[in-house]
């Protein structure tokens, strides 16, 4: 991806949401509002933003919110499309309390940003990275789960029944099904 060497005829702001992306279409020169539209985040709706990208400008850099997020699917299918791509912060929770948070604002407002910007954000990387986060954030969950229940069975074993708590008086970890490491802790700590 290469953000465009010459000025854009048109900036394409996309508020991005689980299920729709609102999209403004701005002229570069005056900032103006060419054309805004509401599409589904699945891939018609993908190749819908596009055409209408496209019916609506004749050179574009897209400026997009949450391209590692809900972003992510209209962002790698306009990478594929060699469309120029930058990402937009999400506006601040300012803007949202005191009433001014539409979609359509939003993506008028992600347009007017990289509108205004001198230097712009490149969508963040996926490929093997974003699938070694999503790889290490579901092992930390699964410690996580496994450690809350050895402790909810622990505490369980130490109000047991007297007879039943003797016969598991002795019990290693290892016995009661938590896993011990070479370090001799659970799970390496």
């Amino acid at each position: 991806m290469q953000i465009m060497a010459n000025k854009p005829s048109h900036v394409i702001g996309v508020d991005t949401h689980r299920d729709t992306n609102t999209v403004a279409v701005l002229d570069s020169v005056n900032g103006g509002v060419v054309a805004t539209a509401q599409f589904s985040t699945s891939s018609v709706g993908y190749r819908r933003t596009l055409q209408f990208a496209q019916e609506n400008s004749s050179s574009r850099l897209w400026a997009i919110e949450g391209t590692g997020s809900y972003g992510a699917g209209l962002t790698t299918m306009l990478l594929a499309e060699d469309e120029s791509v930058v990402e937009i912060d999400r506006p601040d929770k300012m803007a949202r309390r005191d009433g001014i948070k539409t979609d359509e604002v939003d993506a008028v407002r992600a347009a007017r940003q990289a509108l205004s910007r001198p230097h712009l954000s490149v969508p963040r990387a996926g490929g093997e990275r974003e699938a070694l986060r999503v790889l290490m954030a579901a092992r930390s969950g699964a410690v996580v789960s496994k450690t809350q229940a050895m402790n909810q069975l622990k505490a369980a074993m130490d109000s047991a029944p007297a007879a039943l708590r003797e016969r598991l008086i002795g019990t290693t970890d290892r016995q009661v099904g938590y896993p011990v490491t070479q370090k001799g802790g659970p799970l390496g700590t």
